[in-house]
């Protein structure tokens, strides 16, 4: 069990596993205009590449093939550098993944404490 976190200190996965915070990935039901499909996932995507804070919609199709806890509860994602070593140092309870997706990055997805946390793994560490 992990130490308990005082109000200024930064939690665990970013302090002392050097996760970085990538984005804010928030589900909603309303159409956003500058939206991008995703095929795969049946998922609309919006706000990501214009967001100085990461934020992120996400809008699903009814017969999207995403986790409805992804599809329902917000999630915060963090940049790694070795998704299957995070996986096994941390015994994460995943949801999907990993798996790579139509841009060449790895990315799997978790829940903790009853919200999905997505981890990223891109090519070369970039």
């Amino acid at each position: 069990m992990s130490k308990l976190r005082l109000d200024h200190e930064l939690p665990e996965s970013i302090c002392d596993w050097g996760w970085k915070y990538h984005h804010l990935g928030i589900p909603t039901k309303r159409r956003i205009p500058g939206e991008t499909f995703l095929p795969e996932f049946k998922c609309y995507v919006s706000g990501f590449y214009t967001s100085p804070f990461g934020i992120e919609w996400m809008r699903f199709e009814k017969d999207s093939p995403v986790s409805r806890l992804i599809q329902t509860v917000p999630h915060i994602a963090f940049k790694v550098k070795n998704i299957d070593y995070e996986i096994s140092a941390h015994d994460l309870k995943i949801i999907s993944g990993p798996e790579l997706n139509t841009e060449g990055i790895r990315i799997a997805m978790f829940e903790d404490n009853g919200a999905p946390v997505e981890l990223i793994e891109f090519a070369n560490n970039r």
